[in-house]
């Protein structure tokens, strides 16, 4: 009973304890927050990985492959597929409209020659699509007065999905979100036109390479497009170089579709022209599959291999085909597919766990200090508990309960600091970004003169531990306040940089509760040298010197 009275008395009576519980709640609130923005910042990259190429990828050289369509169907066919999809991959110049005048910005991009149908059952193309009509009043009335889509027609989200605009039928293209430099972001993660440019109003000019088998360029080829739509997929690095058109479009524009087959060795007619034997077919550069719920994408990249080998059989024994499957082609799964960017961050979330984990000996050192130093200041105390009947044992545990308690709390208020932290972080990254609110540099002033005034009474009283510490509140408040007034915004997480538009602001539990165990353990064994040495105290040595 003694111990806990001890251990109550000890933690409320003084300061000292508080500190060390604010000490303890920064270190675990600093790990928590920092190794959830990595590992949000991880989920965040195979959700969207996912979400954009689907689970397994097929891919040739290239020359591309035939029978796109027939494989397709094949796909779609076995149990495990919920959807398949046949594009073609390169790069291309885009001739935007702005600015006004003869020379106009050029950008290079990926283009995706895709049907869009079929892509929207393997990613979430449809969905991504960002200009679209409130789907009812409220959701207009949330919209800013000045926002686009609030007077957008339904057509302009079909035109999106299909890649033709309905108004001529002609082929139309879908820019990522930050391609054109006429969508500025707002705070509220919308975006309004700016310099005047509204990319669904306008036209743009592509230009691509036809690259042969062989590797040998064509002339390039270019094709006007009307924008349908903008994709903004949230992750940076897509939204600002990726370009959708429709499949057949690129086909042709990169020489990938059906041809005649000229008999190059008989003799040309009086024309020229040799005779024709047969058609080319189309070609694609990729495929991409989504599996049903609850099939893992290593299980279907299995049964995507077996299915190629079959197909390609086939396709091989069929006298009558044209063209020959690829030998080789690359089935990965997306994980495999990212694998450049995700086995980094992965290993930079594991190199944080490790370095912050040095933390925890902070907490320790921290413990062992405030606790020597109490135990030093309780040695009389620790002697009459000893002359009385009190056990070295039941000394030791005092001073572990007690570092037991301050390790618990610190540890839960530091978990709860960090969620606070995570939770709002878009939020805290906004108000950085943005000017100080005059009202709280101005009341950061005005808090700094009370100081000061308090600062004045104490020196007229010659206290000097309150002149200090007054001293040292008028400073800070004083410098905190300048700095608000001056501070103009500032933006930390750039998008161009950290690839996502927003910061992650989800908690790693699994961290969260790990950390907080930490936090605890090494604030016993911090307590636990001062413990031993209490213990050993000498009651007769402790009352006479004490």
């Amino acid at each position: 009973m003694y111990a806990a009275l001890l251990s109550n008395r000890y933690l409320t009576s003084r300061l000292i304890p508080f500190i060390a519980i604010a000490a303890v709640a920064l270190c675990v609130a600093l790990v928590v927050t920092v190794v959830s923005v990595m590992t949000g910042f991880l989920n965040m990259l195979k959700d969207s990985g996912r979400q954009i190429v689907g689970d397994v990828i097929v891919s040739s050289g290239i020359g591309g492959m035939p029978y796109a369509d027939e494989f397709v169907a094949d796909l779609r066919g076995l149990t495990t597929v919920q959807g398949a999809s046949a594009l073609i991959d390169t790069i291309g110049l885009l001739r935007m409209p702005y600015p006004r005048g003869d020379q106009k910005e050029i950008t290079h991009v990926q283009v995706w020659a895709v049907d869009a149908a079929s892509l929207a059952t393997v990613t979430d193309y449809a969905n991504d699509l960002y200009w679209k009509p409130p789907a009812n009043a409220a959701a207009a009335a949330a919209l800013a007065a000045d926002d686009p889509r609030r007077h957008l027609d339904a057509s302009i989200l079909e035109d999106g999905k299909s890649l033709v605009e309905s108004r001529t039928g002609t082929p139309g293209i879908a820019l990522g979100m930050h391609v054109s430099v006429g969508n500025a972001r707002q705070r509220d993660g919308s975006y309004l036109p700016r310099f005047g440019w509204f990319m669904p109003d306008c036209d743009v000019t592509l230009t691509v390479v036809p690259v042969s088998g062989q590797g040998k360029i064509a002339e390039p080829r270019e094709q006007i497009f009307p924008v349908v739509n903008e994709v903004q997929t949230g992750v940076y690095e897509v939204d600002k170089n990726r370009v959708y058109i429709p499949l057949k479009e690129g086909q042709r524009l990169l020489r990938l579709d059906e041809a005649p087959l000229f008999d190059l060795n008989a003799e040309p007619d009086s024309q020229g022209r040799y005779p024709v034997i047969g058609v080319t077919p189309a070609r694609v550069t990729k495929l991409l599959v989504r599996a049903k719920s609850g099939i893992s994408a290593n299980a279907l990249r299995d049964q995507v291999e077996l299915a190629y080998q079959a197909f390609s059989k086939r396709i091989e024994s069929d006298p009558s085909r044209s063209a020959r499957m690829p030998e080789f082609v690359n089935v990965l799964t997306w994980e495999q597919q990212l694998r450049d960017l995700i086995t980094p961050v992965e290993k930079e979330r594991e190199m944080m766990r490790v370095l912050f984990s040095l933390i925890y000996l902070v907490c320790a050192g921290l413990i062992l200090s405030i606790f020597w130093a109490i135990v030093i200041e309780k040695t009389r105390d620790i002697g009459i508990l000893r002359s009385v009947g009190a056990s070295r044992a039941g000394v030791l545990w005092i001073f572990l309960r007690y570092g037991f308690i301050i390790g618990t709390v610190g540890s839960a208020l530091g978990v709860l600091m960090a969620w606070g932290v995570i939770r709002n972080i878009n939020a805290i990254h906004e108000a950085i970004g943005s000017d100080a609110p005059r009202a709280i540099w101005i009341g950061t002033f005005v808090a700094a003169g009370f100081c000061a005034l308090a600062l004045v009474r104490t020196i007229w009283r010659g206290r000097l531990l309150a002149i200090l510490l007054w001293l040292l509140g008028t400073s800070v408040l004083t410098l905190i306040a300048t700095a608000l007034a001056l501070h103009h915004g500032t933006l930390i997480w750039d998008p161009s940089v950290y690839y996502f538009t927003i910061v992650p602001d989800q908690v790693d539990w699994t961290t969260a509760w790990s950390t907080a165990l930490g936090g605890v353990l090494f604030s016993v064994i911090g307590a636990a040298i001062p413990a031993a040495k209490a213990a050993d105290i000498d009651p007769v040595e402790a009352l006479r010197y004490g």
